[in-house]
């Protein structure tokens, strides 16, 4: 998984209610310092990385690759590379400390530090987090439902004091809410620990189960809890059961997973009967259940993979209801009976819809909600479940928003939580009440010093080459003239069918300030527009992307939101690959651009399937080893057609303990990239020593992260 961590909506319940707390953007040391550093001194020049020999051949093609040793982080030289370009980039950024120091400053006097979301409602507590002001982490908490004091079942400050890095990855409340568990890691590449809690007497407990992946789920009598463990190639692959009290080394493997193309998780289900194994490829799923008051017993196979076959359950009672593509590229919503609940049973409750993806199944006892996504926007459609079934929509203000799952930790309620966002519009939290058809606001997330009214957000269209109307969402001050003068700075990802909608980010205001425009691509690859839309980018049509991000930018230039020399861009991940792809295609077209933990090793990557989650992606990308494969992805992988031609400004960041993006794949491309190109424009790499695929932990240290890149691309904009 290239992809950015996505975490599911069960994870999501887990984490209660703290979507408005971690939209603050969680380094331990505190709040960015107000005095100024002295600026490290420059360096005579950049690092330039030995070459040494290193021939490969594939499909008649010798390839040359010289910075090939640079993946061998044992070789000494290899971290001393690293450290050199860290301090190059320190000494040519030097004259923007002061900068980096007032931006992050203003980014953190705009965020209410002493904060607390919106408490769920579980049993006999209500649920939620909160922080407090020069404290990096969340506290998570809950208080008796009926009123009382507040108990601090996880103070995250006092577990991440004196790490450098620290996240907690999963939090899971025992059905008699006497236990905790919840798994930690300190180094960035996610593999975490699995700890336990008495909440009772705030003991811990003296099992820890270590190198353990997401998702746990607790079985009915809280004797056993069940989780999931990774592979050398980092491939979530076996689910677990261990007893509470007893040594790890008697936990039972319930499933192992042995098709390398399929990642495993497990949850415990809303209404708390069922443990739902889960088994999914980029293409294919599968669903297994575990009757959470018999959790030692077998596993029940709702139905058989089928390659290209995806589907998603909810239990409800005796019947499941389930979510699959089986008669179509869309999907549709199916009923079945629990005791006999294979494809052959599927009762069809919703037909599929070539113009709708439904995307997201939530059941309660009463109510059916559907996340499903029409026109490139998001709708959440209700259906009850009485004697006569009736459904509706839950109506939205604006035109263009992006809509969160919450914290909808009961069966039996009423109330539907949800989160909504939009460009200018702060997070808000929303309980609907799903029979009364209203919207209560519950708390919207306050952003000092901001006034909706001087900015304003619309949604426009480019066209590609093949004609595809490709959507772009677009905030600015509503004083800035359309006159090609705007500097712009453009986002974009594309891949895995994962949205990259329109949220609310105050960090922007940064920008937008400045005079910046800031716009997001909605590029084919993603899911914007269903699965349509992500089947049309990916595998041997995985250059769309990329050529229609190139079309935005020359829509935004001809309506004239900027111009060429004022136009940056950015992307992490696989949306780093995409940054990489198009300055090969288009460098003339942007002034300045940011590659984060960038996957632009495509070939070499992809071709070892010894290194993480490779095996898993070759259903998004292909399997270079076979010959058609390898033609469509040479044909735009970064490192691989890096050429003898100017580039713009770039600034590349990465972390050592990375897993999902080795961080040999930007610093090898850097090093190609300045042997190469015929430009004196900057070219940085910042490596995140201490870190992984997620940056830097903590509040303050992702601000940190964020004014580095914003000084730098101001600084390039001209617009500082």
């Amino acid at each position: 998984m290239r992809r950015i961590q996505v975490l599911s909506t069960p994870m999501l319940r887990r984490l209660w209610l703290t979507p408005l707390l971690l939209a603050l953007a969680c380094s331990t040391a505190g709040p960015p310092p107000t005095d100024v550093p002295t600026p490290t001194p420059a360096v005579l020049g950049p690092p330039v990385a030995a070459r040494r020999p290193h021939q490969s051949e594939l499909h008649g093609q010798t390839r040359e690759d010289p910075y090939f040793w640079l993946r061998d982080r044992r070789d000494p030289a290899v971290l001393a590379h690293l450290k050199a370009e860290n301090a190059w980039t320190e000494g040519v950024t030097g004259p923007l400390t002061a900068f980096r120091a007032k931006l992050a400053q203003e980014m953190l006097a705009r965020i209410v530090e002493d904060d607390r979301g919106v408490p769920a409602p579980h049993g006999n507590y209500a649920y939620y987090s909160r922080t407090e002001t020069g404290r990096a982490y969340p506290m998570h908490c809950r208080q008796p439902r009926g009123g009382g004091a507040e108990e601090l079942l996880l103070d995250e400050n006092q577990l991440g004091a004196e790490k450098s890095y620290f996240r907690v990855g999963d939090l899971a409340i025992s059905p008699s809410d006497r236990l905790l568990a919840y798994s930690t890691d300190d180094r960035g590449d996610e593999r975490y620990t699995l700890h336990f809690k008495e909440l009772s007497s705030g003991r811990p407990l003296p099992e820890q189960i270590p190198g353990i992946y997401y998702t746990v789920a607790w079985s009915a009598d809280e004797r056993f809890l069940f989780y999931t463990v990774v592979d050398a190639a980092q491939r979530p692959y076996q689910v677990r059961r261990h007893q509470v009290g007893t040594a790890t080394t008697s936990d039972v493997v319930v499933h192992e997973e042995k098709d390398e193309r399929f990642n495993v998780s497990v949850e415990l289900d809303r209404s708390g009967r069922w443990i739902v194994i889960h088994l999914e490829s980029a293409i294919t799923t599968e669903q297994r259940l575990i009757d959470a008051k018999k959790a030692d017993g077998p596993a029940l196979l709702v139905e058989a993979r089928r390659d290209g076959v995806e589907y998603r359950i909810a239990p409800h009672g005796d019947r499941l209801y389930v979510l699959s593509n089986h008669q179509g590229p869309t999907f549709g919503l199916y009923e079945a009976p629990l005791k006999k609940p294979g494809r052959a049973q599927w009762k069809v409750v919703i037909p599929p819809h070539p113009e709708v993806t439904l995307n997201r199944l939530e059941a309660f006892a009463d109510h059916l909600v559907i996340e499903e996504r029409q026109a490139g926007l998001q709708q959440l459609r209700v259906r009850s479940l009485g004697k006569k079934p009736a459904e509706h929509r839950i109506a939205l203000p604006e035109p263009s928003y992006e809509l969160l799952p919450l914290a909808n930790l009961e069966w039996k309620t009423q109330q539907f939580r949800f989160g909504y966002t939009s460009l200018i519009t702060p997070l808000t939290v929303f309980d609907y009440d799903l029979n009364k058809r209203t919207r209560l606001e519950k708390k919207r997330l306050e952003v000092r010093g901001y006034d909706t009214s001087l900015y304003t957000t619309e949604r426009i269209t480019a066209q590609a080459a093949d004609g595809t109307g490709i959507p772009i969402s677009v905030v600015r001050k509503k004083d800035r003239p359309l006159d090609g003068t705007a500097p712009l700075f453009l986002h974009g990802y594309g891949a895995y069918g994962l949205p990259y909608d329109p949220a609310f980010d105050s960090n922007y205001l940064s920008l937008l300030d400045r005079g910046v425009t800031v716009a997001i691509a909605h590029v084919r690859g993603g899911g914007e527009l269903g699965r349509p839309w992500k089947d049309a980018g990916k595998l041997e049509k995985k250059m769309n992307t990329f050529t229609d991000f190139i079309a935005c930018a020359e829509h935004l230039i001809a309506q004239k939101y900027t111009a060429a020399d004022r136009l940056g861009i950015t992307g992490r991940s696989a949306g780093g690959l995409l940054i990489g792809a198009v300055l090969n295609l288009r460098p003339e077209l942007f002034k300045v651009a940011v590659a984060g933990v960038p996957f632009v090793d495509v070939i070499n990557s992809m071709l070892d399937a010894s290194i993480p989650l490779t095996a898993i992606e070759w259903e998004e990308w292909g399997n270079p080893a076979r010959p058609a494969d390898f033609a469509w992805m040479i044909a735009y992988s970064p490192y691989d057609n890096v050429k003898a031609q100017a580039y713009p400004a770039l600034y590349v960041h990465a972390g050592l303990n990375d897993t999902r993006v080795g961080y040999w794949e930007p610093a090898k491309w850097v090093a190609k990239l300045r042997a190469t190109k015929t430009d004196q424009n900057p070219l940085i790499l910042r490596i995140n020593l201490d870190a992984g695929h997620g940056g830097a932990s903590g509040r303050y240290g992702e601000l940190e992260d964020v004014a580095f890149e914003y000084a730098f691309v101001l600084e390039q904009l001209g617009a500082r």
